[in-house]
């Protein structure tokens, strides 16, 4: 059951004021910040809408359990309040499926779509049962080694120390309750339905390596939207957008470009 009501969310809004507006969703674990290699290319030529998740970074964290649902009307409601009608929309993991769900429920208002290292179907339910357990007993100190390795190859691992650590620092920093509440919404989620409907221009992103949401999950997505495009990341893992900046932010450019065309 979804909640019902909805949780205003910490956001950057930054760039042109009269630019196309391009809107970043982070993971799971992570903050707006997760995008910092991306903003400063992107906020030139976009109206650059940052923002965290419920029960992540600066937003508040309610009582779970989630769903995807809850999380995407939360962004719905940001968008209204900033009087954003029209958008491009780009979410990583838990925000790709954010994504996935806006442009298959309010398809009018999704222009353009980038899907990064992401899945429709994310199992198996006892991963995310064993991860809520942990965070609601434990706290997140006890996640973040085994939640890290998954994030970064072990060679970012060795020549990226101070990037991997302010990951491990986020994550840590992460509300318990809040992060436990959208791994619930990861495992009950299926947005497999959903795909076939979705007519915005999309591409899928997935790294080469991760073994979270691995290429697999990236071809599904591909295959079920029509016409989406599909690039894999050759040396990266989950947070590819991290460890591959520079390939990331020009695929978003070339994606986006017509919606930059038409802005001219």
């Amino acid at each position: 059951m979804t909640t019902g009501t909805t949780v205003e969310l910490h956001h950057i809004l930054e760039g042109p004021e009269d630019a196309p507006v391009l809107v970043m969703a982070n993971s799971l674990g992570t903050t707006l910040r997760m995008w910092d290699g991306q903003a400063p290319e992107l906020r030139e030529r976009f109206r650059l809408l940052r923002y965290d998740h419920r029960g992540h970074g600066g937003s508040p964290a309610p009582p779970g359990p989630y769903e995807i649902e809850d999380l995407g009307r939360d962004a719905l409601a940001m968008f209204d309040r900033l009087e954003i009608e029209r958008f491009s929309f780009c979410g990583l993991s838990i925000g790709g499926m954010v994504g996935m769900w806006l442009a298959s429920e309010v398809p009018e208002r999704v222009e353009h779509l980038v899907l990064c290292c992401t899945s429709a179907l994310f199992g198996p339910r006892e991963l995310w049962e064993e991860r809520i357990r942990v965070a609601t007993g434990q706290g997140m100190d006890a996640l973040v080694d085994s939640v890290i390795e998954r994030w970064f190859t072990p060679e970012f691992f060795s020549s990226n120390p101070e990037e991997v650590e302010k990951a491990a620092r986020i994550l840590r920093e992460t509300d318990p309750e809040g992060y436990a509440g959208c791994c619930a919404a990861i495992r009950d989620m299926d947005l497999r339905d959903r795909l076939p409907s979705i007519t915005t221009p999309t591409l899928v992103i997935s790294g080469a390596e991760d073994p979270a949401t691995p290429p697999k999950h990236g071809e599904l997505i591909r295959d079920s939207i029509p016409s989406a495009g599909f690039e894999v990341i050759p040396d990266a893992s989950h947070l590819a957008n991290i460890e591959r900046p520079e390939i990331v932010t020009r695929m978003i450019l070339d994606h986006l470009a017509p919606v930059l065309r038409q802005e001219r």
